[in-house]
């Protein structure tokens, strides 16, 4: 297992470092009292989020903006993540009872190797429901002030974050899926 350190200001990460950063902000950051599950943390308010670029599984250039009108569960993760590893299946359960025309999981993986490892990492794990999104480059968690893996995103429609969560969860939990539901059926704001 390898960590991984960048110069110039981007993106660091060493695993086990990830992991207790994980920790520690998942217990010290309280959900605010809106029925957030497990340790989602939301806002008062929606925050701009960056529009990010990855890529699609053909090679194509997306952006974050292309998920606009959909409520979006945006995570970021790697290959090499323990945590990461035991949360992948519960996302990929969350895109197949949620995923449509109002929901998505992004499900960006930050690993260097990109498709490469991506593709053989998930068919081990079993995962079918999910689009592949690499981000060979690594350059946007830095951008999102994310710092730990996994860090999950919750946007809105209007491409705004309404909170997050710091280090795994259980996405297909009934209390995660029932709360989710909730997002998505709310209107947008005008």
């Amino acid at each position: 297992m390898s960590g991984r350190a960048e110069s110039g200001g981007r993106w660091a990460m060493k695993p086990l470092a990830g992991v207790l950063c994980a920790l520690v902000l998942a217990v010290a950051l309280p959900a605010r009292a809106e029925n957030a599950p497990q340790n989602l943390v939301l806002y008062d308010a929606p925050k701009p989020v960056p529009d990010l670029g990855f890529e699609h599984r053909s090679g194509k250039e997306l952006r974050l903006a292309d998920f606009r009108g959909r409520v979006v569960v945006l995570n970021l993760w790697a290959t090499w993540c323990l945590p990461c590893r035991k949360e992948m299946p519960t996302l990929d359960r969350l895109q197949a009872q949620l995923g449509g025309s109002a929901f998505e999981v992004v499900a960006v993986s930050v690993d260097r190797g990109g498709m490469k490892v991506v593709d053989p990492f998930l068919r081990e794990i079993g995962i079918v429901h999910l689009a592949k999104y690499p981000d060979p480059g690594g350059e946007e968690p830095g951008r999102l002030g994310a710092f730990a893996l996994p860090t999950t995103l919750l946007i809105d429609r209007q491409g705004q974050e309404l909170g997050r969560l710091v280090g795994p969860a259980e996405w297909d939990r009934a209390d995660m899926v029932d709360f989710l539901r909730k997002m998505i059926a709310r209107k947008p704001a005008s």
